[in-house]
């Protein structure tokens, strides 16, 4: 199978794109390459790609395609935030045309990569895929309006599928730090502070970006009819956490690592626990196989090995937000976070 990976040189792209080789499909990458130079490890091998903006993509580019893996977005809340309109523009409206232009160009696999913070504000219930949408940040809102934008392009020719991604963590050669596992290890190793910055109390569905990419690839060739114009909570049941008893599993593996909640610190509007239960039923051969406290072990072993210090973290290098206000301050990015030239 020959299939584009949109966002292909970001956090779960530059993991997802080797696994698709390694099952034996034909990878092309399409990225803009917003974070060049941010890597924490060595990238993998180069695939044949289109540097360029997602916005920007025509039919022709994706002629010959025969499933494409959308993962290109500004891709968490503080980003979503800085310009609320150019979130929409990417994260939804690209998405929509993008799937237009896959169902002109004959491509028979759309797989969209969704998010569980459709679900925003909904408490303490287990929700499944038939949950009602109530997004609380731009970001949650742009994948509602892109899934809704692109269910109705499904045919007999056409097959999108949502899979909707509990909170990722996990190592990546373009790791995010703003990510609540990645970052509470992060303090915990550089600083001995296991720093909550909200009350605590907030629910999150926690998944491994490699069990993210092993959804795709069970996506990508499982029958039609088990997953046409479908969604899917991409995660594991048991692997819902409130935000201290994240904090708690991270003390048992950083020694002598401190829980301190930030000053101030007050309830998270983003709270909500899945069952993935469908993914597993639906997506034949996959099963979430990762944990929390495993990725833990993971993240710590290898901020160890790199020497991970706090100004690596939430500097410009490796935080989304500071390296895009850096690249519009050089002038090197316009205002719709093009680059010049």
């Amino acid at each position: 199978m020959k299939i584009l990976v949109t966002g292909h040189l970001g956090y779960i792209g530059t993991v997802l794109t080797p696994l698709a080789q390694a099952a034996g499909h034909e990878v092309v990458g399409l990225d803009s390459d917003l974070y060049a130079g941010s890597d924490y490890l060595p990238l993998p091998p180069m695939v044949p790609a289109l540097k360029k903006d997602v916005r920007d993509v025509t039919a022709d580019d994706l002629r010959g395609i025969d499933a494409i893996f959308h993962l290109a977005a500004l891709s968490n809340d503080p980003l979503g935030n800085l310009n609320p309109k150019l979130t929409f523009d990417i994260n939804a409206g690209a998405s929509i045309r993008l799937a237009e232009l896959a169902k002109e160009a004959g491509v028979k696999r759309f797989i969209f990569s969704s998010s569980c913070s459709t679900y925003g504000a909904a408490g303490d219930d287990l929700l499944d895929e038939s949950a009602a949408f109530n997004p609380v940040t731009p970001y949650g809102e742009s994948k509602v309006l892109s899934e809704r934008g692109i269910a109705p392009l499904a045919d007999d020719r056409f097959c999108p599928v949502f899979l909707r991604n509990s909170t990722a963590y996990g190592v990546s050669p373009r790791i995010r730090f703003d990510l609540v596992l990645n970052n509470l290890v992060a303090h915990a190793f550089a600083t001995g502070q296991i720093l909550i910055k909200s009350d605590g109390t907030p629910w999150r569905p926690l998944v491994h970006i490699r069990d993210i990419a092993a959804a795709f690839l069970a996506a990508a060739t499982a029958p039609v009819e088990s997953v046409h114009n479908q969604a899917f909570n991409i995660g594991a049941t048991a692997e819902n956490h409130r935000v201290s008893e994240l904090a708690d599993i991270v003390a048992g593996v950083v020694p002598s690592a401190k829980v301190v909640y930030a000053p101030g610190g007050s309830p998270d509007k983003r709270c909500y626990r899945v069952t993935c239960e469908k993914a597993e039923k639906h997506l034949p051969g996959f099963k979430a196989m990762w944990t929390a406290k495993k990725g833990a072990v993971e993240l710590y072993e290898s901020y160890k090995k790199i020497g991970l210090a706090l100004a690596d973290f939430e500097g410009p290098r490796f935080q989304r937000i500071a390296r895009i206000k850096s690249l519009l301050a050089d002038g090197k990015l316009d205002e719709t976070l093009r680059f010049r030239g």
